[in-house]
């Protein structure tokens, strides 16, 4: 094989960004003769990840090359993140098309194309209006799915629906949906909220959908052991070949802009101080925000239930969080429990051994640090694909406790109340309820870390054990 040189179109979620990086960081350890460039979107809260990445990669064969600053679409779009987020993309397609005729050689001298190599497009599943430029250009193209087989299927079903049903999904639809990798039924509040809107967000992710298998390959961020019989469920002759990479982890946390050093030295220095497996872990991904009256609720739930806590605080409303939680909390929870803003170091926390428990918004990255490190969680998922990846989580897979499977974040007004937040955290850290699945997360762990030794190269497995445990400094 000659040089290769792999070109990576991540997306601006942030967690698309990490996982799509890390693979390509994983990639050129396995052969010399690839190459990786990563076209750059500019958008908020990536400049701290994105510059801690520089050092380590102008060492390696992966470059980046950041593409120009754009206008943002209408605020009105906004009212569907994935609609905002495609038409974002669909803005940068002429500069995605400027930077590789900089970067590709022209198919018109084919001796430069042969003595460079071939290249190929890796692309995020947002990045769909891309493929337009790899097709001019003569580029395969591959696509890169950060979550799982499980949100993939669901949004393969969502194109073949709408070549029959071209609307949107109906709310409290009493029919369950037969997903392919599913061994349950699907109800549609499992389903990600876009698939429902009429703002934007089913036409979105229709038309990247529907693009899906236009591609040569999907890569997907999941692993055999966990996604096995939803793999095999696509060997259909239709979809491309997937390929199962994860668990994709980034080890040492993703940098951030409201990174707050002392504070973190206070939660490790409190953690070291804890029983081991004592601390439930409460964090609910970049974007997850509750109301004052939900926050009160938790904080009466944590009370309630006894236990060590570790919370990270995210409100709607700039306020000073004293002033919401309940009378008195503070002092009664002591040295028991501790509360911190904004932004906490989520994968060293999970890594730390006083962590029993995690209650979880379940975004796929959090829920395969979860699992690389053997914290059992509590579902509560908010937005995206979150609701499915929950569902999989408790029903799919009992691997985690069931608090809630259908919360929504946007306009439907629910309230998790402090009984059932208490009773969730009980069930995950006592009795033997909480053995059996404990147990059952260290072997999905095992099973993890295994699915990241194995590397074939030049035909032959090897066996890298040292070399990951090394990299997660466990």
């Amino acid at each position: 094989m000659k040089r290769t040189e792999l070109l990576f179109i991540p997306s601006p979620g942030i967690g698309h960004l990490v996982s799509m990086l890390e693979f390509a960081k994983r990639l050129i350890q396995y052969d010399d003769r690839l190459f990786i460039t990563i076209l750059s979107m500019k958008f908020p809260n990536h400049d701290a990840y994105i510059n801690s990445l520089v050092p380590s990669l102008s060492q390696s064969r992966v470059k980046l090359a950041h593409l120009p600053q754009v206008d943002p679409p209408p605020p009105k779009l906004l009212n569907s993140p994935e609609s905002y987020i495609y038409v974002y993309v669909e803005s940068l397609v002429p500069h995605v098309r400027d930077a590789l005729k900089h970067i590709v050689p022209s198919h018109s001298n084919s001796e430069t194309t042969h003595s460079q190599g071939c290249f190929v497009m890796v692309l995020d599943f947002f990045c769909m209006p891309m493929m337009d430029v790899a097709n001019e250009l003569g580029l395969p193209s591959y696509m890169f799915m950060p979550s799982n087989i499980g949100f993939l299927s669901s949004m393969l079903y969502l194109a073949t629906r709408h070549d029959q049903i071209s609307s949107e999904l109906k709310e409290s639809n009493p029919n369950e949906y037969s997903l392919k990798g599913f061994h349950n039924p699907v109800p549609w509040s499992a389903l990600p909220q876009a698939y429902f809107c009429k703002d934007g967000g089913y036409s979105a992710c229709v038309k990247m959908a529907q693009r899906f298998r236009e591609t040569k390959g999907i890569i997907v961020n999941s692993f055999e052991g966990l996604e096995a019989h939803g793999a095999t469920s696509f060997n259909d002759g239709e979809t491309p070949p997937i390929y199962m990479v994860g668990p994709v982890v980034n080890f040492k946390g993703q940098p951030h802009s409201s990174t707050d050093h002392v504070q973190n030295n206070r939660i490790f220095k409190w953690l070291d101080e804890q029983p081991q497996s004592s601390v439930v872990f409460l964090c609910f991904g970049s974007v997850g925000t509750f109301d004052a009256s939900q926050l009160r609720e938790i904080a009466s739930g944590l009370e309630c239930s006894g236990h060590r806590f570790l919370w990270c605080i995210r409100v709607q409303q700039p306020t000073i969080i004293d002033e919401i939680l309940p009378e008195g909390f503070l002092e009664r929870i002591g040295s028991k429990g501790m509360i911190c803003n904004e932004w906490t170091p989520q994968v060293e926390v999970l890594a730390h051994n006083a962590v029993g428990g995690f209650v979880s918004h379940c975004g796929w990255n959090s829920i395969l640090e979860s699992l690389w490190y053997g914290v059992p969680i509590v579902t509560w998922p908010v937005y995206a694909e979150q609701q499915l990846n929950a569902f999989q989580m408790v029903r799919e897979f009992d691997l985690a406790i069931e608090l809630r499977l259908d919360y929504r974040n946007r306009g439907h007004n629910q309230l998790v109340t402090a009984e059932e937040i208490g009773n969730a955290i009980k069930k995950l850290m006592e009795g033997d309820h909480n053995v059996v699945m404990r147990k059952k997360v260290k072997e999905m762990s095992d099973i993890a870390r295994k699915s990241v030794e194995k590397v074939i190269t030049n035909g032959k497995e090897e066996n890298r054990r040292g070399e990951w445990d090394q990299l997660d400094g466990s």
